[in-house]
């Protein structure tokens, strides 16, 4: 009775040469998984947008680069007026640049460090000084500022935990609780950027597992206290796109595994060893080498959530082997998913 239960699901999927297996580790993924919920094979639906976008506005965080830059310019396109939040605006350097030269009265860059309060509060003063109509409020707000890191639990020091939850899940928690009275006003959209691996752990990822299963916590506990205020609340979960978003070069892997390796405490070097060290450092560049490229997935997923009359609560925008996995990793016993993925 169990497996006709299981395979029920299944039954709806059309699946052409499936396979379980990890690309980072050498085998090959998926070739074809097809959602029946989404049509065609993963593209939404905007049979039901939201109306007059041209006067609604939007912020972002984390623009300087990937996602975020390549948001900020396709919500311009969709109509939208933008503002951008960027790390590096004040030094005039990175995506902050490339944005202010469009020109346009409708793409606004903005200072904003996330783990900054200030800069977050004045950020919030520009925006509502800057809206034609504040009593109207702020549509949405994308909180897409993130950072990333690699090391299992006993190379990772505590000060790096620390550094990834200040930006990955007190950034958003500061920014969202900053912004919310104007998205209320809006009876607006708040979309939280979090990842599969908020869904499901992986070794050597513990710092940034950690920060991402608190945004998906966060964003759960705040859709339920929003909906009553007609606010909604959506969480986009990509896949690995380390490779579109240069997050990882193999200069800067080798330049946190050098400076983690040199501040290890000696019983622990003295334990693993270095090769064992640089056997974990070589699978994270396989895993970066073997991400996607192509961001499109995660753009019109957020775009979906701030446009549709009826947006989806997650979005999984991923290669079918990671929905895969992370559907069972999180629905099978972990007897059954650790042996598949992880041992």
């Amino acid at each position: 009775m169990l497996a006709t239960k299981l395979s029920r699901p299944l039954l709806n999927f059309s699946v052409k040469a499936l396979n379980f297996k990890n690309p980072g580790n050498g085998f090959r993924p998926v070739q074809r998984f097809c959602f029946p919920l989404l049509s065609p094979c993963g593209s939404r639906s905007y049979a039901s947008e939201v109306d007059q976008i041209g006067s609604r506005a939007v912020l972002i965080t984390g623009c300087d680069s990937g996602f975020g830059f390549a948001l900020a310019k396709h919500l311009h396109t969709k109509g939208f007026i933008v503002y951008a939040g960027c790390l590096q605006k004040d030094k005039e350097d990175g995506g902050s640049k490339d944005l202010d030269n469009m020109k346009s009265d409708r793409m606004r860059t903005v200072q904003l460090n996330v783990c900054d309060s200030k800069e977050v509060d004045r950020a919030v003063e520009h925006v509502n000084s800057s809206l034609e109509d504040p009593e109207k409020g702020l549509w949405g707000l994308v909180n897409n500022a993130g950072i990333s890191t690699f090391g299992e639990v006993e190379f990772t020091s505590m000060d790096t935990y620390m550094e990834v939850a200040e930006v990955n899940l007190w950034g958003t928690v500061r920014t969202t609780k900053a912004f919310l009275p104007l998205i209320r006003r809006s009876k607006g959209r708040v979309v939280n950027i979090s990842s599969m691996m908020g869904r499901m752990g992986s070794p050597a990822r513990s710092p940034y597992c950690i920060t991402k299963f608190g945004v998906e916590a966060f964003s759960d506990c705040l859709r339920y206290e929003m909906q009553p205020q007609g606010v909604m609340v959506s969480i986009v979960e990509p896949g690995n796109f380390i490779a579109a978003t240069n997050l990882y070069s193999p200069e800067r892997i080798k330049a946190i595994a050098d400076k983690m390796w040199d501040e290890l405490p000696e019983i622990v070097r003295k334990d693993y060893g270095r090769k064992y060290f640089d056997e974990q450092v070589s699978k994270m560049e396989t895993y970066c080498n073997s991400g996607s490229t192509d961001t499109s997935p995660v753009i019109e997923s957020v775009a979906h959530a701030l446009t549709s009359m009826t947006p989806y609560t997650r979005y999984h925008p991923m290669d079918y082997y990671w929905w895969l996995r992370m559907q069972i990793m999180t629905h099978m016993p972990a007897a059954i998913s650790d042996r598949l993925y992880v041992y």
